[in-house]
């Protein structure tokens, strides 16, 4: 850590407090470090009471009840299932401790509510480029709006909470983290488009008619978010403990994250019809199916050199099961610093 010049030569041989160096000793420093913890504390809750309120409303007013209909329900479970799978797969790389099932959880919530933030920002700016001609504005769009936006909600589930835990001690949990952030985003988009449309009163095969095509689409979209995420929130774990360039290091995870989505979202309006304009043997689905598989294994391959990276790592140091904790840094921003 850099310190001031006098502080470093006076080796601490002065007391320099309130000079070039500072600790709580009177009851003003207590009463600012006090202030400063209450409201740290109260910018997190009023960012996810906010969340909350705009999720609420999507159930009020925008349909999402109907996910309570016991058919929608499962269509919904079912089109995760295959972002869940690709999660389970980065849970069970991490070659260091085992990560807590509450933070995995409280992690994919924040997605679910952080997800309404940015929702809102894409409606919001969409009609900006709906101006431009199509081939220019919608990837001009996904690359500047879609991806970088819907990334940085997902690391700020992350960083929100587990990200200040102890327990995120290693730089593969970010990608384990970053995962259960897209898988929750990933869940909460796929029953927003499902119950899009959907009219109260629809019950059995109505439901299943009109929410069924939109849930297997769905399926095919979810592990996309899941493998940009925790791309993204390897970076971020990365950040955590090379402190002096952390801002930086999580910048490039988010870019590397939101060019593979925005990237993703331009091809996948594009490449299927070619497909299909290319061989009339390929029928749509056929053709949209087969970019997704060989698009996202592109990006599941990019992930896995990360992963294998760090897991021959520390293999290579002969590190047990529980021994050789590294202990992260803390910043500026964390309350815990006292600083």
């Amino acid at each position: 850590m850099q310190r001031d010049p006098v502080d470093r030569e006076t080796r601490g041989k002065r007391d320099l407090y309130d000079v070039s160096t500072w600790e709580r000793r009177s009851a003003v420093d207590k009463l600012a470090a006090g202030l400063y913890r209450v409201g740290v504390a109260g910018t997190k809750a009023f960012v996810v009471l906010l969340a909350l309120v705009f999720l609420i409303a999507q159930f009020v007013l925008g349909g999402l009840g109907a996910v309570s209909d016991p058919v929608v329900g499962v269509l919904v479970v079912l089109s995760v299932v295959p972002a869940f799978a690709i999660a389970a797969y980065i849970w069970r790389s991490d070659v260091t401790t085992g990560e807590p099932l509450s933070l995995l959880v409280a992690t994919f919530l924040l997605a679910v509510l952080f997800a309404m933030f940015a929702a809102i920002v894409n409606s919001f700016l969409q009609p900006a480029f709906s101006s431009l001609p199509a081939l220019i504005g919608l990837p001009l769009f996904f690359f500047l709006v879609v991806g970088p936006v819907e990334e940085t909600v997902k690391l700020l589930a992350v960083r929100l909470f587990a990200y200040r835990d102890p327990r995120f001690n290693a730089v593969i949990d970010g990608a384990v983290y970053g995962a259960a952030a897209g898988l929750g985003f990933a869940t909460i988009e796929n029953a927003i488009y499902i119950t899009r449309g959907l009219e109260a009163g629809l019950a059995g095969i109505e439901v299943v008619g009109a929410a069924g095509g939109t849930a297997a689409t769905r399926a095919l979209a979810g592990p996309g978010h899941v493998l940009y995420s925790a791309i993204a929130g390897y970076y971020l774990g990365l950040a955590k403990f090379n402190r002096e360039n952390a801002g930086p290091i999580v910048i490039k995870g988010v870019l590397i994250a939101a060019f593979f989505h925005g990237l993703y979202n331009t091809l996948s309006g594009i490449v299927p019809g070619l497909l299909v304009a290319a061989a009339s043997w390929i029928t749509p689905p056929v053709a949209l199916i087969g970019f997704i598989l060989v698009y996202d294994g592109l990006v599941a391959y990019f992930l896995y050199r990360k992963l294998s990276a760090y897991r021959r790592a520390y293999a290579d140091a002969g590190i047990r099961d529980g021994d050789g904790d590294p202990m992260p840094e803390l910043t500026e921003f964390d309350p815990d610093t006292g600083r």
